[in-house]
Parts: C-alpha cells; sequence; structure tokens
C-alpha cells in the first residue's frame, strides 16, 4: 500500500495528470503534435525510451522496497542506504528514468509542451537534489552517503569502478 501511494502521488502526476493537461490545453495548435508525423519512427524511439525509462525507474524502486525498506516518497524514505544496482554508477536512477520516460511521452505524442515539461521538470529536479534532498540524505546515513556521493556521479553514470 506505501508502493501504491507514493506511485499514485508522484509519478502518476508528473507522468500522466500534467502531460494530460498539456495535451489538452494545445490539442489545437500548432504545438499539439507538430512532429507527431514521423510515424513509424516515433513509435519506435518513443517505445525505446518507454521501455528504458520504465525498466530504470522500476529497478530503482524495487531495490528502494527490497533492500532500503521505504519508497520514493519524500514521506516514506528507506531506512537503509542503497547503493546496489543502477546506483552504483550514478546517484538517480529512477529520476533519470523519469525524464526518458517523459521524453518517450513528448516523442510519441510530437509535443513540444511535454518537451518543455520535461525541460522544466528536470530544472526543478536539478535545484531540488542537491539541496533538499541530498541533505536530506546526508542527515539520514551520515558518512557513508557522503563516501558514496564522492564516488558515484549524480546524474551521468560513471562506466568504471565500484561502490
Amino acid at each position: 500500500m506505501r508502493w501504491l501511494i507514493a506511485v499514485l502521488v508522484l509519478p502518476f502526476n508528473v507522468l500522466v495528470i500534467i502531460p494530460g493537461l498539456l495535451l489538452a490545453a494545445f490539442r489545437d495548435t500548432a504545438l499539439a503534435h507538430s512532429w507527431a508525423r514521423w510515424g513509424g519512427l516515433s513509435c519506435a524511439m518513443a517505445a525505446f525510451f518507454a521501455v528504458l525509462g520504465l525498466g530504470l525507474a522500476l529497478w530503482s524502486v524495487g531495490l528502494f522496497a527490497r533492500f532500503g525498506e521505504g519508497t520514493a516518497a519524500p514521506w516514506d524514505p528507506p531506512k537503509r542506504f542503497v547503493a546496489l544496482g543502477p546506483y552504483r554508477v550514478v546517484r538517480n536512477p529512477m529520476m533519470i528514468g523519469v525524464f526518458i520516460m517523459l521524453l518517450a511521452e513528448a516523442v510519441l505524442a510530437g509535443s513540444w509542451p511535454i518537451l518543455g515539461w520535461l525541460v522544466l521538470f528536470a530544472a526543478l529536479n536539478l535545484v531540488y537534489i542537491p539541496l533538499v534532498e541530498e541533505r536530506g540524505l546526508e542527515a539520514r546515513f551520515g558518512e557513508e552517503y557522503l563516501a558514496y556521493k564522492r564516488s558515484v556521479p549524480r546524474w551521468i553514470p560513471r562506466i568504471k569502478g565500484k561502490v
């Protein structure tokens, strides 16, 4: 139940409600589906991005539930520090997965407004994560998180090495 609430409140709004509202608001404008004419290519690209983003996000969420005893939601964070799977090469794989899923939606719909939402959402997280989320992780997990932070990049996955 904890996981379901976290999914319904956070990613559902980011990936379903807001893009749906944007599509509705811009439906009769040139921005609405301006690159949807790509046909099969846009569908193939969207499917690739959707599978990649969803897989990365679900893998990350699953690790939080299984090993961290918590969710991705700020009100129910993991109780134990998790540095497994994709967290070994990048600090924010779950958020990267969400960004990739938003890209899939923008490509599938051919929608500049959804692409704009992706840029805005990414920009907000580029500020929020270091200023709020990482400070909270430092307070909760101390030196373990600080050492992790020194060795694993925030956004661009590292290719070599282990945590």
